[in-house]
């Protein structure tokens, strides 16, 4: 199936993937590119950009730890493929594979879009950009999921069967 074909399957997961690889590329440059701002928009935007200490990553117990929002676990999320060809921790993949429904891709993108609106409240930067495709994205999986419309991976993407291909 090429993408053409997957994006006029009209399953709202499939939308939801793709505008999801975009969040990727836009939460990494606005993560960076946010880097530069005054002391509570550089917390939003490391959040955006990259994992901070997590409980389910750390081997240490610390129950005000940050983590578990970013384009990066956004990465592992929608590329399956990434999960069989780099190391990671076996608590990392549990965590990662948590996400095969839906509705668990809704609440994981509905979570990062609330933390990116957040930012807002304090100055008004361009990770309102991110805050909204991350919406989008959330948006597309729950309506995939309101439609009954099972989780279908991207073959592009290294979903439905090309992650399998490789041992």
């Amino acid at each position: 199936m090429t993408i053409a074909e997957e994006l006029r399957s009209r399953n709202f997961s499939i939308y939801g993937q793709w505008i999801g690889i975009i969040c990727i590329l836009l939460c990494i440059a606005l993560g960076i590119s946010n880097i530069f701002n005054p002391p509570i928009i550089i917390l939003f935007s490391v959040l955006c950009l990259l994992v901070t200490r997590s409980p389910l990553l750390s081997t240490q117990d610390h129950p005000l730890t940050l983590g578990r929002i970013s384009g990066l676990i956004l990465i592992f999320v929608e590329v399956p493929l990434l999960l069989r060809i780099c190391p990671t921790s076996e608590k990392f993949d549990v965590f990662i594979r948590r996400f095969t429904t839906n509705y668990m891709r809704a609440g994981m993108y509905g979570l990062m879009s609330l933390i990116q609106w957040l930012s807002l409240i304090r100055k008004t930067t361009s990770l309102v950009a991110a805050a909204v495709l991350l919406l989008a994205a959330a948006i597309c999986y729950l309506i995939a999921g309101l439609k009954g419309q099972g989780f279908v991976g991207s073959k592009t993407l290294g979903g439905q069967g090309v992650a399998q291909m490789i041992v």
